[in-house]
């Protein structure tokens, strides 16, 4: 399954399947302090009266500079130091035990994010890609292809995603302002 991004910023964006059809949305409202970043999820509307899809709140991420920030996921509440914590010598390794209690890593690269099951098979099972203008190849929109084999957790897929690549792009941030910004003597 392709899920495609209104935006490469995950934390105020629209997921959408296939089809165009509208399955996830996060929003983030800008304040000082610790900022909030809302998982919603759409689900279908059984009134026949009224055919519109209706938005749930089903997660959250509350950011916080200085120690673990929180998840919540259908009200469960888990602790990012805990629940994904980071591994490897430049800290791009995330894991985390899914709900069918196995294993999975996220691998944050340059520029994009990977999962894979962390275990010897060290299958990849979601990839996402950047956007592309068409310059050179076919003009692509920001997305996050997943296995099928992990639709009974892709809530959790999508709010972890949104961690990952959220730090993912901090750390690029960084590092252009780090490379890129000197001048001569």
């Amino acid at each position: 399954m392709r899920l495609t991004l209104s935006s490469e910023g995950v934390r105020n964006t629209v997921m959408t399947n296939e089809d165009g059809q509208v399955l996830y949305k996060t929003s983030t409202p800008y304040r000082l302090g610790t900022r909030t970043t809302t998982l919603y999820k759409v689900v279908p509307n059984t009134d026949p009266d009224d055919m519109r899809d209706h938005l749930e709140t089903i997660g959250e991420i509350e950011w916080h500079l200085m120690g673990s920030s929180v998840m919540r996921l259908r009200g469960e509440e888990m602790m990012t130091d805990t629940f994904i914590p980071s591994h490897g010598i430049t800290r791009r390794k995330r894991t985390f035990t899914g709900p069918d209690s196995l294993p999975y890593r996220w691998d944050m690269d340059f520029k994009i994010v990977r999962l894979s099951r962390d275990d010897a098979t060290r299958q990849e099972l979601a990839r996402s890609h950047r956007r592309s203008l068409g310059v050179i190849g076919p003009r692509r929109d920001p997305s996050l292809d997943v296995d099928p084999s992990l639709m009974h957790m892709l809530d959790m897929i999508v709010l972890t995603f949104i961690y990952v690549e959220k730090l993912r792009r901090d750390k690029e941030k960084r590092a252009k302002r780090s490379n890129g910004g000197g001048g001569g003597p």
